[in-house]
């Protein structure tokens, strides 16, 4: 079922990459307009569509639009936003990185469903919020892939099988004790968003953030908003999930493929993959014509 916000909400944080602090209103926006970002920071208030065309980097996370006036990190939120069936919001940023908070999708689902949902074209009429919202959970697909689709690059791959519904496989696999091989596989018919995917966390190694920053990358992240792991463990357990770095990879997937319009139905499946690769096969989606709303 498509939705839209009932009304509007506001969160602020510090951004991964860049470590400044940036506001997001989320706000209600007609049906078909879209899920599109507005840089109101901006003189000339741009407006970036949260569209595969709009994609201008993929380095350890998603861009859309150019660094002068686009917005970066923006998966988390559109993962979230694409999960509870909001196909259609109005996102004004005064930044361009949209906030990590505590580095999961769990804050994005909480504030949306306090602000409420309802059925495109019935606002004023059954307006649902709260936890009646929580039955719209899963992202919303208009068409099925009728032949597998894949892109890989050495050993790492992510493709999209034909399957009855929705299922997002993922597998990592870091040569750290607490890390090692992960796989989880999740459909949303079967598990919430909200309960399964959202609370978690993006994660680091330990021995790489000095590198990472010195190239300008993941100044705001803490041991607060990222979990940190070296070969002796977890730097700041507990953990929300046995496995709760590779249900982030679906987090990340979800998102990334929000990028389309709808998620076509698939069993999306993939094997240490990134961002770079999530678009990928999301273009190749969408050159097959899957996934693009009418």
């Amino acid at each position: 079922m498509t939705q839209t916000l009932t009304n509007c909400f506001e969160l602020s944080g510090v951004g991964l990459h860049n470590g400044t602090i940036t506001k997001v209103r989320v706000l209600p926006a007609l049906p078909g307009q879209g899920r599109y970002f507005v840089r109101i920071d901006l003189p000339e208030q741009p407006t970036i569509p949260a569209k595969l065309e709009a994609v201008t980097q993929t380095l350890l996370s998603t861009q859309l639009g150019e660094n002068n006036g686009g917005v970066r990190t923006v998966e988390h939120l559109l993962a979230a936003l694409t999960a509870m069936g909001v196909r259609d919001a109005r996102i004004e940023i005064d930044g361009s990185e949209v906030p990590l908070l505590d580095g999961s999708a769990r804050v994005w689902v909480e504030a949306i469903l306090q602000a409420g949902l309802v059925e495109e074209g019935s606002r004023g009429a059954g307006e649902q919020g709260g936890r009646g919202a929580e039955s719209y959970n899963s992202p919303n697909p208009q068409s099925a892939v009728p032949s597998p689709l894949s892109v890989y690059q050495g050993d790492a791959f992510v493709c999209a099988m034909p399957a009855p519904e929705l299922r997002f496989t993922y597998g990592i696999d870091f040569d750290l004790p607490a890390i090692g091989n992960q796989w989880y596989s999740w459909c949303p018919s079967q598990e919430s968003f909200a309960d399964a995917i959202a609370p978690a966390r993006t994660f680091g190694l330990a021995h790489q953030v000095e590198e990472l920053r010195a190239k300008g990358l993941i100044k705001g992240g803490t041991l607060e908003n990222a979990l940190v792991c070296d070969r002796s463990g977890w730097l700041n357990p507990p953990l929300r999930f046995a496995n709760e770095p590779v249900r982030h990879k679906i987090l990340d997937l979800v998102g990334d493929l929000s990028l389309l319009g709808n998620i076509p139905i698939a069993h999306y499946f993939a094997y240490k993959a990134s961002h770079n690769l999530h678009i990928q096969l999301a273009k190749l989606l969408q050159a097959q014509g899957l996934g693009t709303r009418d």
